[in-house]
C-alpha cells in the first residue's frame, strides 16, 4: 500500500493545507465536498498542488509532521520545484 502527503491550495500562492492518506483521490474529494473539515471549507481549499508516495505509513506521517512545522516559503519551493505553475495535479 502507498501512503501519501499531499499539499493543497485555495489557488497560486493561497492558503495551504497539508495532510495524509492512503487514498489520495478519495481524500482530495473529501476536502474539495467539505466533508473533510472545516478549514479547508472556510478557506475553499482543494487544488492538490503535491504529493509524495511512501511505503511506510510511519515515514508518511513523520513527513507530514515536519511539512506542517515548515515556513510557507519553504513549502512553496517544494511545490514549485515539481508543480511550478500550481497546476491541480488531480483535475476535477
Amino acid at each position: 500500500m502507498t501512503y501519501y502527503i499531499y499539499i493543497l491550495a485555495s489557488r497560486l500562492n493561497s492558503t495551504l493545507y497539508v495532510g495524509v492518506t492512503n487514498d489520495l483521490e478519495r481524500r482530495v474529494e473529501q476536502h474539495r465536498s467539505g466533508e473533510a473539515g472545516s478549514f479547508t471549507r472556510k478557506h475553499g481549499v482543494g487544488r492538490l498542488v503535491y504529493a509524495e508516495g511512501f511505503e511506510d505509513i510511519n515515514e508518511a506521517i513523520a513527513m507530514e509532521k515536519r511539512l506542517k512545522k515548515w515556513r510557507r516559503s519553504w513549502k512553496v519551493q517544494l511545490i514549485e520545484r515539481s508543480n511550478p505553475c500550481w497546476q491541480d495535479l488531480l483535475p476535477p
